[in-house]
């Protein structure tokens, strides 16, 4: 769900820039309270995984494609919304700038919908799930994967609002498209997050928020993510994502080619220019690794002034 320039108008751009830099300023501000020193890591480590991950399109119906959006499971791993916020805004700005994955102009939109609506959404019916479901931990993944799955289909609501707003398409026409499609990557979203969550609660439960627990070491939480970024990421659907398709079908695709703001940098479109497939795994590997730097940078910042 990685909007181009183009897409949104100038209006909104800038409407959707400025709360999302406000959502962003607070963030920092609320995530103190949740990050020492001892957690630093486990920001870097979550924001490097989900960039890895979203390299990954799996297939849905009709030749369309998703992939993780994360903004649930950065909020459950962190234990805070806010430092979700941080770690899924932290995702979008490398992918915009470094791979050209999403519009410059569209950043404020894309933070917006996925990294504030889709993580507060995804926190919030977690937290009422698992109290309906008695409060018990052994019932996180469920509740957790079902937040994750509600909260990409209101992402996409936000998105075809927005694209409504801007005058790109109709609403009546954007806001059905865009909610059928994203219902389905939502399942994918939800089996993802609930699989990782029960993962970790068995194995490795020191990267859970909860009782300070010792860490145990970064050897398999490093393989895991380069796997993903150098060699799963290779065998990523080919197919169109979501808001791809949609924009396909209702034909304002063109309007991507026509507005288009990058910065220059040899790893565009995740890739290396003559490397082929091996460029595409070596940009993965540096992706997940400028993740990790600047999101555990981000944590050192943000620590309480005692810690």
């Amino acid at each position: 769900m990685h909007i181009p320039d183009g897409f949104v108008s100038p209006p909104v751009a800038v409407a959707t820039g400025l709360a999302s830099a406000a959502a962003l300023f607070i963030a920092c501000g609320r995530s103190q309270e949740a990050f020492g020193i001892r957690r630093a890591p486990i920001l870097g480590l979550t924001t490097a995984f989900i960039f890895a991950a979203q390299m990954i399109n799996f297939p849905v119906a009709g030749g369309t494609s998703g992939h993780l959006l994360g903004g649930t499971l950065a909020a459950i791993v962190l234990g805070s919304p806010w430092a979700g916020i941080l770690c899924i805004a932290t995702v979008f700005i490398i992918q915009a700038v470094l791979f050209a994955d999403g519009g410059i102009t569209a950043l404020g939109a894309n933070i917006l919908n996925a990294g504030v609506i889709a993580v507060w959404v995804g926190w919030v019916l977690t937290q009422t799930l698992q109290r309906l479901f008695g409060g018990s931990k052994g019932r996180l993944p469920l509740a957790a994967g079902i937040a994750a799955a509600v909260s990409v289909v209101v992402a996409s609501v936000a998105c075809a609002i927005e694209l409504a707003l801007s005058g790109t398409a109709s609403l009546a026409v954007v806001l059905p498209a865009m909610t059928g499609v994203h219902i389905l990557i939502g399942i994918g979203e939800g089996l993802i997050t609930g699989g990782v969550l029960a993962y970790l609660a068995t194995a490795r439960p020191d990267l859970l928020p909860g009782e300070q627990q010792q860490f145990k070491g970064w050897l398999v939480p490093v393989v895991s993510i380069f796997l993903i970024a150098g060699v799963l990421s290779l065998f990523a659907s080919a197919w169109p994502d979501g808001l791809e398709r949609v924009a396909e079908n209702i034909g304002f695709i063109d309007l991507a080619d026509q507005v288009r703001v990058t910065v220059p940098t040899p790893l565009a479109d995740y890739g290396i220019e003559g490397l082929g497939q091996i460029g595409a795994s070596l940009a993965g590997l540096v992706g997940s690794a400028v993740c990790f730097a600047v999101a555990f940078g981000i944590a050192k910042v943000v620590k309480p002034k005692n810690a």
